[in-house]
């Protein structure tokens, strides 16, 4: 049974990282799962993956439920747990399990809907589980679980920007951001940035005061230039499927941005800056000493 639950693990990993947004509190509800079924009977379980999804379903909206009750931080300033992939240094266009990603951006916008909205919109729009099946986790009709979907898609979509270009350009446009920015290039950023950009900065429990919101190119463009001032070395990554970069102080991540590209320009930065939450990456020295200026 064990191993069977193994071969399950990242397809429950990905729903619950879905649905919470929160690395930390996906596996939480993966263990949780792995509880449960090693308690109960399915021998007269057909389809044992279908059975765990729901389960880790049920397991994440219980937790959202129960952090919607106790949450302090304000959502406008959230940034959602990043997953991060370091470019391979030896194939600069390495892109690995980007196909399976999904985008910061719209985890944000998955953190505004209900519980019960967020959980029909992930299991049926992105893991195709039934509306029978929904209904019975939300205790209600499939008709009105179906509603509880449809609410959540509409909101999604009014949200959620339009695809970007290759992952060759997008790349290109966030180096052309960085080194705008490092240069004090004014005309260089307003060329890359879309008139209606969203800088959404988290420095979490330690670094509250830099929480912010920034709209508008110009706004994010006098942001940009003020960090400029602190030179600090970068190191180029993927976060959920967008070109971000890692500012690298004295060998340790002082700060996450991600890009969110529309056509050629950025619509939406993430700038991740808690340092309790960088520290977790994963990154390793050698990684983070692969940073420059």
């Amino acid at each position: 049974m064990a191993l069977r639950f193994e071969a399950d693990r990242g397809h429950l990993r990905a729903v619950a990282y879905r649905m919470l947004g929160s690395l930390s509190e996906a596996e939480d509800a993966v263990q949780e799962a792995w509880f449960k079924l090693s308690r109960a009977d399915v021998s007269a379980v057909e389809n044992l993956s279908g059975w765990l999804t729901t389960v880790v379903g049920r397991v994440c909206l219980d937790m959202l439920r129960s952090r919607g009750s106790r949450r302090e931080d304000p959502l406008e300033y959230f940034v959602p747990d990043p997953v991060v992939t370091v470019l391979d240094a030896t194939n600069p266009e390495h892109t690995a399990e980007l196909t399976e990603s999904v985008g910061l951006a719209l985890l944000v916008v998955l953190e505004t809907l209900s519980p019960a909205e967020r959980l029909a919109f992930v299991l049926h729009d992105m893991f195709a589980v039934s509306f029978d099946e929904i209904a019975r986790i939300v205790d209600r009709t499939p008709a009105a679980t179906r509603q509880l979907a449809s609410r959540a898609r509409r909101r999604v979509q009014d949200a959620t920007p339009a695809p970007g270009p290759d992952a060759r350009r997008q790349r290109e446009i966030a180096d052309a951001f960085l080194a705008a920015a490092n240069g004090g290039d004014f005309e260089g950023l307003l060329a890359v940035l879309d008139p209606d950009v969203v800088l959404r900065a988290d420095g979490g429990r330690i670094l509250a005061a830099a929480s912010k919101v920034v709209r508008g190119a110009e706004a994010v463009i006098s942001q940009a230039l003020m960090y400029a001032k602190f030179k600090q070395a970068a190191l180029p990554v993927v976060v959920n499927g967008s070109p971000a970069f890692v500012a690298v102080v004295d060998g340790r991540p002082t700060v996450l941005m991600s890009f969110t590209i529309a056509g050629d320009r950025i619509v939406g930065l993430q700038i991740l800056a808690d340092p309790e939450r960088l520290a977790a990456l994963g990154l390793s020295d050698e990684d983070l000493a692969r940073a420059t200026f």
